[in-house]
């Protein structure tokens, strides 16, 4: 954990956990309110975002979640993801979340692609997927993200059809989504 990333983002192992997030009903409506362990270990429905980030030369960037995550450690995922604290909107989060996550400011929402139903594979969340186009430089934050890499849709295709235990099961539902929508 670098000590810049814990001080900028006020981050320590026992906030995380103490994270408070809406539970929701199967209707994504808020019915209680729970900290993060109690939501992950009950596996409770509760509310994410995540964000496809594109560059010039449409290739999507990937993070590696770091091994201190408490769920899926060390696997590939979106470009984005992050919890919606109690009582923010989607959008709201998705801000928040690309700035802390990769330092990317946003002046407005970015384009919403599409809403995942909360399930096994999702980690039981609802999840809005949004879409980031992005030419700058990209500043993960090292204490969520272990590494990123851009990689071109073609290839990572059959790299998860190679080797589908690196990659988180949230991003396998959200590119197989994403791809009926593109299409």
């Amino acid at each position: 954990m670098h000590k810049s990333d814990q001080n900028r983002f006020n981050i320590s192992d026992q906030s995380i956990r103490d994270e408070i997030f809406d539970v929701v009903d199967s209707n994504d409506e808020v019915i209680d309110q729970q900290p993060r362990h109690i939501v992950h270990e009950k596996k409770l429905l509760h509310r994410a975002v995540h964000a496809l980030v594109y560059d010039v030369n449409n290739r999507l960037y990937l993070q590696k979640r770091s091994m201190s995550k408490d769920t899926n450690p060390g696997l590939w995922d979106t470009s984005m993801g992050g919890h919606l604290e109690s009582g923010e909107s989607y959008d709201q989060a998705v801000i928040r979340e690309t700035f802390e996550e990769l330092g990317i400011v946003l002046d407005e929402v970015p384009e919403k692609l599409f809403k995942l139903q909360a399930s096994r594979n999702t980690g039981y969340e609802f999840i809005w997927v949004y879409r980031i186009f992005h030419s700058g430089q990209i500043a993960h934050c090292q204490v969520e993200i272990s590494q990123g890499m851009w990689i071109e849709p073609h290839k990572l295709t059959n790299w998860m059809l190679q080797t589908p235990e690196l990659f988180t099961p949230s991003l396998s539902v959200i590119l197989n989504k994403y791809q009926q929508v593109a299409s």
